[in-house]
């Protein structure tokens, strides 16, 4: 039994741990959360009293910040980049060019210099950029969908491709193509909608409005 009370503290550690290393913040306190409830069970059962104390009152706080959180109301928009050789845009490019290049890695300069280009801001700060080429007045291919670390929580796709899909339609758009071959943005296309093309392995399709 006492070796089952060190692998609940063990793993309370753990978690606690591993949440000091992220940096989104909403996910930091979720993990922090996990963390702080195991390791205050840690504490009840093997009768350290001050380590229970401490970690429900930790659990709390992130309960209670994770609540505010959700209950926040954020102003998305989008923001026309009219001079794809900006200085704010090629500056964001540079200094996120390794986490972009992990997510779209067939991506390039030559591409964005003709492509359109959107920053997304999230209560006026600049956290993604939505970046695409027309195929047709009809098909858009997005080039590069792309959230910084800290506002990586899937708000700004919501924001992209369902409260504002009238933006996209308005242009008279009806379908949204991308390829990818990195696992872990495959994953988020299909999360937001997009479904697997049946002619090609490595593009997803999604209807607008859809």
């Amino acid at each position: 039994m006492e070796e089952y009370y060190q692998i609940i503290g063990y793993t309370g550690s753990l978690l606690i741990g591993v949440s000091l290393m992220m940096k989104n913040i909403r996910h930091l306190r979720k993990v922090n959360l996990f963390g702080a409830a195991t390791f205050a069970t840690y504490g009840l059962l093997v009768g350290a009293y001050p380590v229970l104390i401490l970690n429900s009152f930790i659990t709390i706080v992130d309960i209670y910040y994770l609540v505010q959180m959700n209950r926040k109301k954020e102003l998305f928009s989008l923001m026309p980049v009219l001079d794809n050789r900006h200085l704010f845009l090629n500056k964001f490019l540079d200094h996120y060019s390794k986490d972009i290049h992990r997510f779209f890695p067939s991506c390039s300069r030559e591409e964005i210099d003709t492509a359109h280009c959107y920053f997304i801001l999230r209560n006026l700060l600049p956290v993604g950029l939505f970046i695409y080429k027309e195929l047709s007045p009809e098909k858009i291919e997005v080039l590069i969908d792309y959230a910084i670390p800290d506002y990586r929580d899937m708000k700004n796709a919501r924001f992209i491709y369902d409260a504002e899909s009238d933006f996209l339609k308005e242009k008279g758009y009806k379908e949204i193509s991308a390829v990818s071959t990195v696992p872990k943005h495959r994953r988020y296309l299909l999360n937001v909608g997009f479904l697997k093309d049946n002619k090609m392995q490595d593009k997803f399709i999604r209807r607008i409005g859809i």
